[in-house]
């Protein structure tokens, strides 16, 4: 037995050592499923399986890499560069390439991501004359994207009486025509977005038997991590190519299959054992990510799931503590409790900020949070933001080498041609895309033979197109001799795009040019990169590839060194911290008021929440509010249903009753000095022990129809914005007078009663 299997336990090597037929591995959170994918790999290698017949599909670049850096650990690097692996679009980009011209597309056909798409619609619905309030771009491209993972071609869609009349009702008659215009300008433009690589790889496999079959006969293995996140595109890719062998094993968990807005389809893994009679299937069962506690308490609450697979999550791991619960009252005081607790944590525990995930239901909960963290002198790191890539001054040189590579790309040329500013302006553009309308040919097509096509323009301005489409057509000519990043200096350099950045205010210049200083490095170390490959691309068609397929988490960002973790839950798949806080638990958040439905989108909420449970390490923090302001209001909540799905065994209430009415603990974060406020111990406290089964703190309050008016010194009171409070003083008497109030966050204010709309608490 080789020295890696030792590692594994038996399930594991049960797994690893099943070489033939279809197999699924059912995974759950923590147990080691990358080791036993890993693994396999290795050991289908080391009896014999050439590796190029070999393909392994993840859903990140990150993944795939770390995945083979492992395989090369154990057969050698020689070995683990054959290897088929990679994202799902970036396998079938790779095999689309080869296969484009069967499709009418060229090889280096551009990959819009989607803010090209959305502006792509966008201009396609501004030249149909239509209502954008209607017809929001996002909206129109969400729904495209749907129609193109279910496989619903234009033909398709025009076939389907349901799906017309779904989108008369929702008052978009013009939604096949936009769907059509968007299909053909695509393919004018020499260009698929993300969902068509799904859908053409099945176009192509479907139409051609002998592409079908040579894929068949060289993929006679294939895994797939993450099966329970595929879509129905997917799926029957992953089936058509395995039809042949059979060789195919997945692996994934159920219980965190959480992305059904992207399309992923549960099913498919609920499923697999009846699309294979002669499966075999291994359950990976013990978790070494958490202690028990948290594992327990994670298993309580997903068993209330009444879709799933059969399997019981265990672990050896420590007792651990219990699952905090924590009461405030609204999100500022949510954010001050986490900000607190990372800060005492780290300095009881010697934790560094790396070891902290803060995580939420909805990207909007993160500025209570961001707040408080910055007072805290806290380092932090929102996951989900603006990735690099993304950044103006990075998709502007972007641009310019997709051009060069492409010039239909019309997305590209529309985002260039006049940056910098070279004289051409918005009322020519329209001419050029009317004109390359008429014609049916791509934008640059025009702008290069405008001597014999009349567009309604004087020369000078002919002129400068001249001169930037020579220039365009200079670096293509430069690019097939050299490698992408020598293209990428010329760009910058014979743009005279940092000059440009300069004129700009001083401190957004230099973090602009440091972000193309940034993508200019990012190509270099491509290119060293693509030449240590044994079939290394230093092309600009496969960095432009690269960068269009790249994930959330494959490009490792400097300024994340040492930082907390802020995040949705949907973002922290797949990643894990010591202490992870899940924020805003309550009704109509966390489930989201938009999953509430039918029982499928509850389970896919408490999905979601047995994810977020499994993130920590060694202790959860589960935090809610009893108030929670929505555009500008103040309104009451309630903890959410999983909360009371938790076995009690597993946690600690703390500030709150749970529904037997047991007493309740006092954390050390309810004490006045946590937030550096000096109440004295006998002053009375504000009261927190609000049993579900009494009525909410809004019905307890006094509420008036007018203001309160008859404060008094001593009394407690809230205010919406500056939170709870003690009236130190009072001036004046009837509408004019004043209340000096000492707020625990705000510290001390002056307010006109009349107008302060306090609650007497």
């Amino acid at each position: 037995m080789e020295d890696y299997l030792k590692l594994l336990n038996l399930p594991q090597q049960q797994a690893v050592l099943q070489k033939e037929g279809p197999m699924m591995i059912i995974a759950g959170a923590g147990s080691g499923k990358t080791r036993v994918l890993t693994y396999k790999i290795a050991y289908l290698i080391q009896q014999g399986v050439d590796p190029f017949q070999i393909l392994s599909l993840t859903f990140t670049n990150k993944a795939a890499k770390e995945m083979k850096n492992r395989i090369a650990s154990v057969v050698g690097e020689g070995l683990a560069k054959s290897l088929w692996m990679g994202t799902f679009h970036s396998i079938f980009a790779k095999m689309l390439r080869s296969e484009a011209d069967k499709l009418g597309f060229p090889s280096n056909f551009t990959i819009y991501d989607t803010d090209d798409s959305v502006k792509l619609i966008t201009s396609i619905i501004k030249e149909l004359q239509l209502d954008k309030e209607i017809y929001k771009p996002k909206q129109v491209f969400g729904r495209i994207s749907k129609y193109k993972n279910n496989l619903v071609t234009v033909r398709a869609y025009y076939n389907t009486p349901e799906l017309i009349e779904a989108d008369n009702a929702a008052m978009r008659p013009k939604m096949g025509e936009i769907y059509q215009h968007y299909v053909d300008r695509c393919f004018k433009a020499g260009a698929m977005d993300f969902d068509d690589l799904l859908l053409r790889t099945n176009e192509l496999l479907a139409r051609f038997p002998e592409v079908l079959a040579k894929y068949q006969n060289r993929f006679r293995y294939i895994l797939v991590d993450e099966y329970q996140d595929t879509n129905h595109s997917q799926y029957l890719i992953v089936r058509a190519l395995a039809d042949r062998f059979q060789n195919i094993c997945v692996v994934g968990d159920d219980s965190q299959s959480i992305y059904a807005f992207r399309g992923a389809n549960i099913q498919n893994i609920l499923n697999f054992q009846k699309d294979y009679s002669d499966i075999k299937i291994f359950k990976l069962e013990q978790n070494y990510r958490s202690t028990k506690n948290i594992v327990s308490a994670a298993n309580s609450v997903i068993e209330n799931n009444q879709t799933k697979l059969d399997k019981t999550i265990w672990t050896g791991n420590d007792e651990g503590e219990k699952i905090k619960i924590i009461q405030t009252y609204s999100e500022a005081e949510e954010g001050s409790f986490v900000a607190s607790s990372i800060f005492e944590n780290k300095m009881q525990h010697q934790l560094q900020n790396t070891d902290f995930a803060v995580l939420y239901r909805t990207n909007a909960q993160s500025r209570a949070l961001e707040e408080a963290l910055r007072k805290r002198n806290i380092k932090y790191r929102i996951y989900g933001g603006l990735s690099f890539y993304q950044r103006k001054e990075v998709k502007d040189i972007l641009a310019y080498l997709r051009l060069i590579e492409n010039h239909n790309d019309e997305e590209a040329f529309k985002r260039i041609i006049n940056y910098p500013a070279r004289g051409i302006g918005q009322t020519t553009i329209d001419r050029l895309i009317v004109k390359a309308n008429e014609l049916k040919v791509s934008l640059f097509h025009i702008a290069e033979n405008l001597d014999t096509i009349e567009v309604g323009i004087n020369s000078g301005t002919k002129q400068k197109l001249s001169d930037f489409t020579m220039l365009i057509k200079s670096l293509k000519i430069m690019s097939e001799s050299e490698d992408a990043f020598e293209i990428a200096n010329h760009v910058v350099n014979k743009t005279f795009l940092l000059n440009e950045l300069k004129k700009e205010d001083a401190f957004e210049s230099t973090s602009r040019i440091e972000n193309v200083e940034e993508l200019l490095n990012g190509i270099r170390f491509f290119i060293i990169e693509q030449q240590d490959l044994e079939d290394g691309d230093t092309s600009l068609t496969n960095f432009l590839q690269n960068v269009a397929l790249a994930t959330d988490f494959d490009k490792e960002d400097p300024e994340a060194q040492n930082t907390v973790s802020l995040m949705t839950v949907h973002s922290a798949k797949g990643l894990e911290f010591k202490m992870v806080y899940i924020v805003g638990v309550e009704e109509n958040l966390f489930p989201s008021a938009m999953s509430i439905n039918s029982r499928t989108e509850i389970e896919e909420e408490r999905r979601l929440f047995y994810v977020a449970l499994t993130r920590a390490e060694n202790q959860a923090i589960i935090t809610y509010s009893l108030y929670r302001s929505r555009w500008g209001q103040f309104n009451d909540t309630e903890p959410s249903r999983f909360i009371d799905e938790i076995d009690e065994k597993y946690t600690e209430f703390i500030g709150k009753q749970r529904n037997n009415g047991t007493s309740t603990k006092t954390s050390s974060f309810l004490k006045p000095d946590i937030f550096g406020s000096k109440i004295p111990d006998t002053q009375p406290k504000i009261p927190l022990n609000i049993p579900k089964n009494l009525k909410k703190v809004s019905e307890i309050r006094p509420k008036t129809q007018g203001a309160i008016t008859n404060v008094q010194i001593g009394n407690f009171v809230f205010h919406e914005t500056f939170g709870k409070g003690e009236v130190l003083n009072i001036e004046g008497v009837g509408p004019n007078s004043k209340a000096e109030i000492k707020f625990e966050k705000a510290g001390v204010k002056k307010l006109l009663l009349q107008f302060a709309k306090l609650q007497l608490i």
